[in-house]
């Protein structure tokens, strides 16, 4: 997927939660997978891809990626719930195996 997107990926179901944007949704899940991109997603093992939403333009995915930053983790929750409401990794629709534990199949 070559096109800008926010995301959200999970350590769980309601568990630890990161929101970011991209312009290539499968290599960004790819590199926060294999521990790529140092950080919080790999301390947490924030690796199930939860959500996304696709943007027309890279500063509205980066706009859209900054107001979700700011609402309340019940808001959040919520957004999920509604579309993906028992957080199976959407990895799948990229193609990709689900994550499972922390750690690829």
């Amino acid at each position: 997927m070559n096109t800008p997107c926010v995301y959200i990926r999970a350590s769980g179901q309601h568990g630890t939660l990161y929101i970011g944007v991209t312009s290539h949704l499968t290599a960004r899940v790819i590199q926060h997978r294999e521990g790529l991109i140092p950080g919080f997603t790999s301390r947490y093992r924030v690796t199930r891809l939860v959500w996304f939403e696709t943007a027309d333009t890279m500063e509205a995915a980066i706009r859209r990626e900054k107001q979700m930053k700011k609402w309340k983790r019940d808001w959040t929750l919520r957004l999920i719930d509604a579309t993906n409401p028992h957080w199976p990794d959407r990895a799948i629709d990229l193609g990709l195996v689900p994550a499972t534990n922390g750690r690829e199949q």
